[in-house]
């Protein structure tokens, strides 16, 4: 997949105040200091786009970004961040949670997870979450220049099996590197191969005087999902 455009659309708050949902989202979330920002930033190709900061925590608002004209990519607040004031202090916000509960258009969350550490409670805390909510997603181990080929390694592995319990397969798992620029397309071809389910599952193009019913998400991502009947929505 290339970038060919990536503009900001908005910040919400919490759920209602984000846009339609009428264009796929691709949600990124990890604990505060996971290199998330620089992350979406090497994603898209623009340096700016999303504003990295030396304060842990500094993202609190939900954030939109429409690529290419035809998805979004979501940069969601970071949990467990110790700054700001002690009713923001929240290890998972309410607003994230409402967000990938109840967005409909959401297709894929990248959990991200610093490579360079064992097995964190909080990481493992937010993946059971993603499960016991049925939130589809994907892992995605950030920041392996940081350490050695073998400490990754071994990190996945504490990590993985940690978690194997909760799965009959595990999810899907990914490195990446905004410094050694490793990673990129990897993650990338993910949103693509997303994007392409969801153009198969679209429904065929009604017969004369029948409306156009628009697209139809791939089972993974339609499940759980709960209606929101007071939005218009294409899904």
């Amino acid at each position: 997949m290339n970038i060919s455009s990536a503009i900001f659309d908005r910040s919400a708050p919490d759920l209602d105040s984000c846009p339609d949902e009428s264009l796929p989202e691709f949600a990124f979330i990890g604990r505060s200091n996971v290199g998330k920002s620089s992350l979406l930033n090497f994603l898209a190709g623009q340096n700016g786009l999303a504003r990295v900061s030396p304060v842990p925590g500094f993202t609190r608002l939900i954030n939109f970004f429409t690529m290419n004209k035809s998805w979004r990519l979501v940069d969601l607040p970071g949990y467990g961040f110790a700054s700001g004031p002690k009713q923001d202090r929240t290890r998972f916000s309410g607003a994230v949670s409402d967000y990938l509960e109840n967005r409909t258009n959401l297709c894929l969350v990248f959990a991200l997870i610093d490579s360079g550490l064992a097995p964190q409670e909080i990481d493992l805390e937010f993946v059971e979450w993603l499960v016991r909510h049925a939130v589809p997603f994907v892992l995605v181990f950030t920041k392996t220049d940081k350490v050695t080929p073998a400490a990754v390694q071994a990190n996945i592995a504490a990590f993985t099996a940690r978690i194997s319990a909760w799965f009959e397969k595990l999810p899907a798992i990914f490195t990446c590197s905004v410094q050694a620029r490793q990673g990129r397309q990897e993650l990338l071809g993910v949103i693509d191969e997303q994007m392409t389910a969801i153009n198969t599952a679209s429904i065929p193009a009604p017969a004369a005087n029948e409306s156009s019913p628009g697209l139809s998400l791939p089972a993974p991502a339609r499940q759980n999902r709960k209606p929101r009947p007071d939005l218009h929505r294409p899904w």
